[in-house]
């Protein structure tokens, strides 16, 4: 008779974690089982270390909180790593925990422990984001007389309209507009979630002409290919982002200098929905996120605008190692 569930070890529970749970049941991203993977390579060498046992060798009670508030601050001080790193490697321990908590009952005193361990608090970044006059300048700023430029027009266009993230824009394919009637363009955001966003008729004016051009050309059945016809890498978004934004410094001085990325643009939708008086729930279905406290941050530096805004009113007297074998777990990570 097969061994219990309960008595699979800490690495098949690992690599069971890994290849049924985050790829297959979760589908998460290839970027986030990265980030999942590289937090364990660091983690099971700091065990190593700290208690003296290879990889293979672990159990699930040894990653008591202990060891893994040691690790915690291992990263903070010995590595340099700051608070919303830290955080981010607590959360993928966490992540594992909660599904090695189903696979080993033995264990559960140990993780139940381990789970208690806070996030650590930190200081927000400051949410950057465009003024529509700065984010028209950007979308108009392309040369629409190239193949190239007119990409780019149509591409910032749904950019905005959409607040997709990169990825999304870059997966898009032809079948996923659709312009008849109520236009709409299908994305397909993480987890391999799907949601459809309306596209504003200013929108459609753009991309209708650009799927025309595409179909015309017997072009590739993404929306926004290469050159060659293939799928647009991540850098060249952001290149041909940085080249738009440099011919809209001209009418826009103050853009010189500002870090802008496709995420900004993201930014950019929410909190222009957010002011022109969208609900925010209504505003986190439209990104895609998970769940609408994830959208509050938009909320916040909508607030925390007026309040300086506010502040400007006040009376002037107001204060303002060396080489050797891997570990066959730890081969397992590196191969993932």
């Amino acid at each position: 008779m097969a061994d219990p569930i309960s008595r699979l070890s800490f690495p098949a529970i690992l690599q069971r974690f890994f290849v049924e749970y985050l790829r297959q049941h979760r589908a998460v991203s290839p970027s986030t089982v990265a980030a999942y993977r590289d937090t364990f390579r660091l983690l099971l060498a700091f065990a190593e270390q700290t208690v003296g046992k290879v990889p293979t060798s672990l159990t699930l009670d040894d990653l008591d909180a202990e060891l893994i508030l040691g690790f915690l601050d291992h990263l903070e001080r010995e590595r340099g790593n700051s608070v919303r790193s830290r955080n981010a490697r607590l959360a993928a321990i966490r992540s594992f925990l909660k599904y090695a908590a189903h696979q080993d009952l033995t264990a559960l005193a140990t993780i139940e422990r381990s789970l208690s361990i806070p996030q650590k608090r930190c200081d927000k970044p400051v949410l950057g984001f465009l003024s529509r006059p700065e984010m028209e300048a950007i979308i108009v700023a392309p040369d629409t007389r190239s193949w190239a430029g007119q990409r780019d027009h149509a591409m910032f266009t749904l950019l905005y309209n959409t607040g997709a993230r990169v990825s999304e824009i870059i997966d898009l394919r032809v079948g996923d507009i659709v312009l008849d009637v109520s236009p709409v363009a299908h994305l397909q955001g993480k987890g391999r979630k799907r949601r459809s966003t309306p596209l504003w008729k200013t929108s459609a004016a753009v991309i209708r002409p650009w799927l025309r051009q595409l179909a015309s050309a017997g072009a590739a059945d993404f929306v926004f290919p290469s050159k060659s016809g293939r799928r647009l890498s991540r850098s060249a978004v952001t290149l041909r982002l940085a080249l738009a934004v440099k011919h809209a410094t001209h009418a826009h001085p103050q853009l010189a200098g500002r870090a802008i990325s496709p995420h900004t643009i993201r930014h950019t939708t929410a909190m222009h929905l957010l002011q022109a008086g969208v609900d925010i729930t209504v505003i986190a279905l439209w990104l895609g996120h998970e769940s609408p406290s994830t959208t509050h941050i938009y909320l916040e530096a909508d607030l925390a605008m007026k309040e300086e805004a506010l502040s400007r009113l006040l009376p002037i007297t107001t204060s303002a190692a060396r080489y050797r074998p891997p570990d066959q777990l730890m081969a397992f990570l590196q191969g993932l």
